[in-house]
């Protein structure tokens, strides 16, 4: 069965992205693309895994799609047009230089007739298969906002007309933007899972990766997009240290740095390089930046927090985010001490965004702690703990809590 989830998590972004494309219809490709899917459930425990699986669920697939338009009127006529026009539809695609069909999706998806939340909303969530709550947390909004939100870009998908197609290279940097934020928040999911039993979902962010290297291989001018590839290599070169032997969340003062990839430092540390050459800096080759900063130091103690915040204030006036502001106040507090980095936390506390936060509430504890507030302490541990999603990152929390009791 492990192998069989495998499977559907390698192959469910592929088979949406191409029968969507193939269809033009969203919502009957992932309706198709789950009977596919549960097909394969019932079937394959029985035959066994196929040599092909992919190409045995986009043929469930298809089959399952076309059955569909054949029953329901209101595709009649677009079944026609799929018919006269299947060879064209199987013909190389315009502009066929995009490897891969989630990524040409990606930039389908990122359509200027779509709000910009919209759009990432509904990437992340039908592309890069996401749930909605993951989706949510990303966007630091509701699940219940979040749906709304994606039922609404699939709504003006289907009424507008806006077709699945590659964009002219005129049209790619009006999109870029959009395309370098989903990506990087399907990284973000697979750093840390907003849920269940692992603190990282290393196939998600590996696909991140994989995703951006050919984003690098076909915009190899686009600076940011040298610098979002280099954040995610610098960051995903820790995994390995990030958690014990159990799962259990390791803090980057207490991570074994022998265990970092360091291949892989190297690589990101030339593309941060290219990513702040040739112009000012945008937000992800300044994120890479300090993500080089950290991975640079021996040790802990002889991380340049001077240098760490200095850059933060460059991205703080490039990206005046509550979620930069907070990493720039924990960066602060190993600067210039727990009191002032908690003095700028709560200038944050009625951020909206930040209310649901796990990672404010748990700052916040942290640096209570160290100040030996240990009443505000517990309860900003408590609320963190309420919040937080993963079983590894509640546990530490609960962790944190008993040390707290124990002292």
């Amino acid at each position: 069965m492990d192998q069989v989830e495998a499977v559907f998590r390698e192959e469910r972004g592929r088979l949406l992205a191409a029968l969507a494309r193939r269809f033009g219809d969203l919502d009957l490709a992932e309706e198709v693309t789950a009977e596919a899917i549960e097909a394969a459930l019932l079937r394959w425990p029985i035959d066994g895994v196929p040599p092909n699986p992919g190409g045995w669920l986009m043929t469930t697939a298809r089959r399952k799609a076309v059955d569909r338009l054949r029953r329901d009127q209101v595709y009649a006529a677009k079944l026609a047009i799929l018919q006269v026009d299947a060879d064209r539809a199987e013909a190389p695609r315009p502009g066929g230089e995009f490897p891969d069909d989630r990524l040409e999706l990606f930039f389908t998806c990122a359509h200027p007739a779509l709000a910009a939340e919209d759009r990432g909303a509904l990437t992340l969530r039908c592309l890069a298969g996401l749930s909605t709550p993951e989706v949510a947390r990303a966007f630091l909004v509701p699940a219940a906002t979040m749906a709304k939100r994606i039922v609404r870009a699939k709504a003006k998908i289907r009424d507008a007309r806006i077709p699945f197609r590659v964009p002219s290279k005129d049209e790619l940097p009006e999109r870029l933007p959009g395309v370098l934020q989903v990506i990087y928040s399907v990284f973000t999911e697979g750093y840390a899972a907003s849920s269940g039993p692992y603190l990282q979902r290393l196939d998600l962010a590996e696909e991140a990766i994989r995703l951006a290297r050919i984003l690098h291989s076909l915009l190899p001018a686009e600076r940011e997009v040298a610098g979002l590839l280099a954040l995610m290599l610098l960051v995903h070169a820790r995994r390995d240290a990030r958690t014990g032997a159990s799962g259990e969340v390791v803090l980057l003062e207490d991570q074994d740095r022998t265990r970092w990839d360091h291949d892989q430092i190297a690589e990101g540390r030339a593309l941060v390089v290219q990513s702040l050459t040739g112009g000012p800096a945008g937000p992800y080759a300044v994120q890479a930046a300090i993500a080089a900063v950290h991975d640079e130091a021996p040790t802990f103690a002889s991380t340049d927090w001077v240098q760490i915040v200095a850059l933060y204030d460059v991205l703080s006036a490039l990206d005046p985010s509550p979620v930069i502001a907070l990493n720039r106040a924990a960066a602060l507090a190993f600067r210039d001490g727990p009191e002032a980095a908690l003095t700028l936390l709560d200038t944050l506390a009625d951020e909206p965004r930040l209310r649901d936060y796990h990672p404010y509430a748990l700052a916040r504890a942290d640096l209570l702690q160290r100040l030996d507030r240990r009443t505000e302490a517990v309860a900003a541990y408590e609320r963190a703990l309420t919040l937080a999603g993963s079983d590894p990152e509640r546990i530490h929390i609960r962790a944190r809590l008993a040390d707290l009791s124990n002292a």
